[in-house]
């Protein structure tokens, strides 16, 4: 063989071991993700099931320091948190030292403060599991359940950016009133046997009050994040105008997303992809009322998007809204690891698995049955959308890898 012959052969040689090499470490790297993306999925399973128990081991800290310390630019709360009930515990036992108005938002609420120290957010109970809010798709009073239900889906989904919630019950005359601000005091009424409170908010009236059963008020509290993490408020890009006849820009313009992707803070780092998560989060439960997020001060676009008031959610399971999965198909990409989660969930694993996690709460049956069957519909949806998408520009292009790990510091 000629020596020119050999080089051209040595050459095409070369150029198939590397195809070849490179191919195998992808194709290795791929897999070895999958295989991680599946072994936290089990550690999910296997962690749903959170019972209320005040013991904590192993540890001379409050619930509250140690639900502090879990904070961090990605997540509220950490994959594996053995203590988690006992923080759930306390939040739904602990006694009330100060109960004052909720001033910020739109809809009734009450601020808490805990023995302890710790600041919660009462929301109370304004509709039956059963009942059926008709309309626009973010009608009617939060929903105190939601919230519940809203922040397991968040732990089933892996995204973990959603802070505690837990139910409670409360007795509104010995645990709020004595120790309640005047200006708390001031919204109580009594309405037939039952006592009642309608708060200080944009849309709170005296004639819509909240209304206990005699005392006994069921409600949902929501552990409010460490002040050493203050938040940032924006205005989401897909947030709807609220006006009748006057659409926002991503409701007629095809090409919305490709803007966006030139915009500060979705040009770069995670914050488009959580943007597209907390889409598909918002589309399973049903909520079209994000018109702002929350993210920690001065993080330049690195800290996720935290899942903050999810509360207008869960108000008619025959309404599938698919407006909210305008970020999933005009931008037409989804992390890797949000696809795999969610075809660990099909075939009635994500309604078993909800329904698993919530069964221990307090203020349980946390939905109703219709509810529940709603959200693997949904997902049947999400999984299609992601689909037309590959099929019109390939899992390539779609299924973005992004296993960012940022410092905890």
């Amino acid at each position: 063989m000629k020596l020119k012959q050999r080089v051209v052969l040595l050459a095409i040689l070369l150029v198939i071991f590397i195809f070849t090499k490179v191919f195998l470490i992808d194709n290795l790297d791929t897999s070895a993700a999958n295989r991680e993306d599946q072994r936290a999925f089990h550690r999910m399973l296997a962690g749903l099931r959170v019972e209320l128990d005040p013991r904590l081991e192993h540890t001379l800290q409050s619930p509250w320091e140690i639900a502090a310390q879990w904070v961090v630019p990605r997540e509220v709360y950490p994959e594996e948190t053995p203590e988690l009930g006992a923080v759930m515990h306390a939040m739904t036992t602990k006694k009330i030292i100060k109960a004052d108005v909720g001033y910020k938002g739109t809809q009734l609420k009450a601020l808490l403060i805990l023995e302890g120290g710790q600041k919660v957010v009462f929301k109370p109970k304004r509709y039956a599991r059963d009942y059926v809010v008709e309309g626009e798709p973010y009608a009617g009073y939060d929903r105190h359940n939601a919230e519940v239900a809203a922040f397991h889906l968040d732990r089933i989904l892996g995204f973990r950016r959603a802070p505690l919630v837990v139910g409670r019950f409360v007795n509104l005359r010995t645990e709020i009133k004595p120790v309640a601000t005047e200006q708390l005091l001031g919204t109580f009424m009594t309405v037939g046997n039952n006592t009642c409170f309608y708060g200080k908010c944009y849309y709170c009236r005296e004639t819509e009050p909240a209304c206990a059963d005699g005392d006994i008020m069921e409600g949902s509290v929501t552990l409010w994040l460490p002040d050493v993490w203050p938040l940032q408020k924006h205005r989401h890009p897909w947030g709807r105008t609220y006006r009748e006849g006057k659409l926002a820009r991503w409701e007629y313009d095809e090409s919305y997303c490709d803007a966006v992707k030139k915009t500060s803070p979705y040009d770069s780092g995670p914050r488009l992809l959580d943007i597209i998560d907390t889409a598909i989060f918002d589309y399973l439960i049903g909520n079209a009322d994000r018109h702002h997020y929350e993210s920690f001060q001065d993080d330049e676009g690195a800290s996720m998007l935290i899942l903050l008031d999810n509360a207008k959610s869960f108000g008619n399971p025959a309404l599938d809204e698919r407006s909210i999965l305008a970020p999933l198909y005009q931008c037409c990409i989804i992390r890797v690891s949000t696809w795999n989660r969610l075809n660990y969930l099909k075939n009635g694993v994500l309604k078993s698995a909800l329904k698993t996690a919530m069964s221990h709460d307090p203020i349980s049956p946390v939905l109703s049955d219709p509810h529940l069957d709603a959200l693997d519909q949904r997902l049947l949806g999400i999984l299609a959308t992601v689909k037309q998408c590959t099929d019109q520009f390939g899992p390539d292009v779609v299924l973005v890898e992004d296993r960012m790990t940022l410092s905890h510091l």
